[in-house]
């Protein structure tokens, strides 16, 4: 091992410790530990409006948080059968190294940053009130007033999960696994978070503002998550170059059925990441439950009637390509549009 690479691991395992022992002084200070069962139940508890929780809409709110975990895992078997055999495991490792590392992150400030109250009221970037989570309970919260607020803690934490994931793509098979803990944590940090609060948070400056009707409308991470994720996969690959070979020498997909498990597990979690942004279980997230598998079997078969007109048959990795990509582009309008809208 070369000096450089023991400095990038010490440098990697201090930035992890800090951040634990600072998370873990936060929690202490908060007592959120173990607690004694009361003997009689407490009330429901409710947000500032007077609503109380609402048993379904927080089954739903967990329950999409679960599904859109699984499109990390998804999203490794989906990568990881398009790249070479010899690095189908790397790919894997990196998926879940940045489910666990992201995740941690979140609790720690991740979350504050992104959602907690605005700082300087600039619009930027949230303060650091809730971080270790502090003050963060089971009550619900300004975001959403019908589920705890851990619950919508959760269901946030998938979506800064899966988005560097999703750059992966762009340096597949080409960055050292130490580089890419650092990247993804100082991305996740210092370019999602600061990203989802101009959109999502309160105060953010891009914030969709409904008494004046400016802002901008971004119903499941159209701009937060796929447009912030492509800018930065665009900017990876060209700082790392072209690939050796390319575009003359282009390695297939080792491994199709892979591919396309990947592909169906993120379908399939793409219902909890669009319809599970209604926030509650209404009529807003069956109709992005619908817009979504539409826009996604509608792209799937676009694809492959191109690839059939083009190469004279269909292929299968133009059905899982164009699938996703129709599930992309609906995300952002899928709790506006209709049927007929997420068919065009």
């Amino acid at each position: 091992m070369t000096e450089q690479r023991r400095q990038y691991h010490w440098v990697l395992v201090v930035v992890i410790a800090l951040a634990m022992a600072g998370g873990m002084s936060a929690l202490g200070q908060t007592g959120s530990g173990p607690s004694v069962a009361h003997p009689s139940p407490a009330p429901p508890a409710k947000a500032d409006n007077g609503a109380a929780i609402s048993a379904g809409d927080t089954a739903w709110v967990l329950l999409s948080a679960a599904l859109v975990m699984l499109m990390t895992p998804g999203l490794a078997f989906f990568y990881g059968g398009l790249v070479r055999r010899k690095n189908i495991l790397s790919i894997l490792m990196q998926c879940f190294m940045v489910l666990c590392l992201v995740s941690v992150q979140w609790v720690i400030v991740g979350y504050s940053l992104a959602f907690g109250p605005d700082a300087g009221g600039h619009g930027l970037i949230g303060n650091l009130s809730w971080l270790g989570l502090k003050g963060v309970g089971t009550a619900p919260s300004s975001y959403a007033d019908t589920v705890p607020h851990q619950a919508f803690v959760m269901f946030q934490m998938m979506f800064a999960v899966i988005t560097p994931g999703l750059i992966v793509g762009a340096f597949a098979e080409r960055m050292r696994f130490s580089s890419f803990c650092l990247f993804s944590i100082l991305w996740a940090t210092f370019v999602y978070d600061p990203v989802c609060h101009w959109l999502w948070g309160h105060g953010g400056f891009l914030a969709w503002n409904e008494a004046a009707g400016t802002g901008s409308i971004d119903f499941a991470g159209g701009a937060v998550v796929h447009i912030n994720a492509g800018m930065a996969a665009l900017a990876a690959a060209l700082l790392l170059g072209k690939r050796q070979g390319f575009p003359h020498a282009i390695s297939p997909p080792h491994n199709l059925p892979v591919a396309a498990l990947g592909a169906g597990l993120l379908w399939f979690g793409w219902f909890g990441f669009n319809a599970g942004s209604a926030l509650k279980a209404d009529a807003l997230a069956t109709t992005a439950f619908l817009a979504t598998h539409v826009a996604g079997a509608v792209a799937g078969l676009i694809w492959i009637f191109l690839d059939w007109v083009r190469f004279g048959k269909p292929t299968t990795l133009g059905m899982i390509t164009g699938a996703v990509a129709g599930l992309a582009a609906v995300t952002p309008g899928a709790g506006f549009v209709d049927a007929s809208g997420a068919i065009w």
